[in-house]
C-alpha cells in the first residue's frame, strides 16, 4: 500500500488550509498514494493561534467538510482530515475519514486530552476501526498516542496493520533545532512513535505540521520499529511512502493478555 503523510505550514485561515489540503492532496493522488494524512487540528487551525470565530463555526465546518470530501473525489485519493468538530453544542478533536470516491466513512475522536487541552475539547469515548481497499487501520490523535500505548493497541488487537497519528508538538517561536530523527537529545515523542509500532508489530504513520522548532518529523516508523521514511524538519511537503503489509503481522499485539491488566476485557 502507498500512503502518504503531508506537513503542511499553519494555515492563516480556514480557507488557506483548504487550499493547501487541496495542493497536497492532489500531489499524493498524482503520486498515486492511496490514503494522505493530516496533521492535528488542520482545519479550521490549531486553537489559539488567532484564528477568526467565523472560520470556527458549525456551518463553516460543515462547509469545509464538504469541500475536503470533493477534494477527495476530484483526486481519487482517500483523505484522513483532523478537525475540531460540533457534536451536538461540544467541540470535538477529531478525524474524519474520506474515501476516494468524497463518501465520508466516519471519525474518531480524541478520547484522551491533554490536562491543558481540557478546556478546548470535550474527550471522546469510542475507538473505531477503518477500511480502505481491504486494509484495516485505526487512528491516534497526539496525546493520546503519545502517552496512552493502548489507544494504538486497541487497534492493533483488531486487525489494524497500520494506525496513522495526527499530532502537533513544536512551535515557530522557540526551541530546539532538531537535526536527527530518534536522537537522544531530542523530545521524547520519536522515541514514542518507534514504541508504538514495536509493541503492536504494526506501522505507525505520524504526521506533524512543518514548523521552525519541530519537536517530532513526520515519518513512517515499520513494524520493527526503525524509521522507513522521515520528512525533512521544518520543510512543508507530501511524505510518499510504499509499506509491505506483509510485515505488519500485530504478532505482538495479538499475544497481549488484558486478562492480566483490566478487570475487564476490551470491549
Amino acid at each position: 500500500m502507498k500512503i502518504a503523510l503531508a506537513s503542511p505550514f499553519f494555515p492563516k485561515s480556514l480557507r488557506e488550509g483548504l487550499a493547501s489540503l487541496r495542493v497536497l492532496a492532489e500531489y499524493a493522488g498524482l503520486q498515486q498514494a492511496e490514503v494522505v494524512c493530516f496533521p492535528e487540528s488542520f482545519i479550521p487551525g490549531y486553537p489559539g493561534m488567532g484564528y477568526s470565530k467565523e472560520d470556527r463555526t458549525a456551518d463553516a465546518l460543515k462547509w469545509a467538510l464538504a469541500e475536503a470530501c470533493d477534494i477527495a473525489k476530484r483526486n481519487h485519493i482517500a483523505i484522513i482530515l483532523p478537525m475540531d468538530w460540533y457534536l451536538g453544542s461540544q467541540v470535538f478533536n477529531l478525524a474524519h475519514v474520506i474515501s476516494n470516491k468524497g463518501e465520508l466513512l466516519g471519525y474518531q475522536t480524541k478520547n484522551q486530552l491533554d490536562p491543558t487541552e481540557d478546556n478546548l475539547w470535550t474527550a471522546g469515548e469510542q475507538r473505531q476501526i477503518f477500511e480502505l481497499n481491504k486494509v484495516k487501520f485505526g487512528i491516534t490523535i497526539c496525546h493520546e498516542g503519545f502517552r496512552y500505548p493502548e489507544s494504538v493497541r486497541w487497534a492493533a488487537q483488531r486487525g489494524a496493520q497500520i494506525v496513522f497519528h495526527p499530532h502537533f508538538v513544536g512551535s515557530n517561536e522557540k526551541g530546539m533545532l532538531l537535526t536527527e530523527f530518534g536522537a537522544k537529545e531530542n523530545p521524547y515523542y520519536e522515541k514514542a512513535m518507534m514504541m508504538r509500532a514495536l509493541e503492536n508489530t504494526i506501522y505507525f504513520a505520524s504526521v506533524n505540521y512543518a514548523a521552525k522548532y519541530q519537536e517530532a518529523a513526520s515519518a513512517v516508523i515499520a513494524p520493527d520499529g526503525s524509521c522507513l521514511a522521515r520528512q525533512n524538519y521544518g520543510e512543508s511537503g507530501v511524505l510518499i511512502v510504499d509499506i509491505d503489509l506483509s510485515k505488519a503481522t500485530g504478532t505482538l499485539a495479538k499475544r497481549f493478555k488484558p486478562a492480566l491488566v483490566y478487570e475487564k476485557t476490551f470491549s
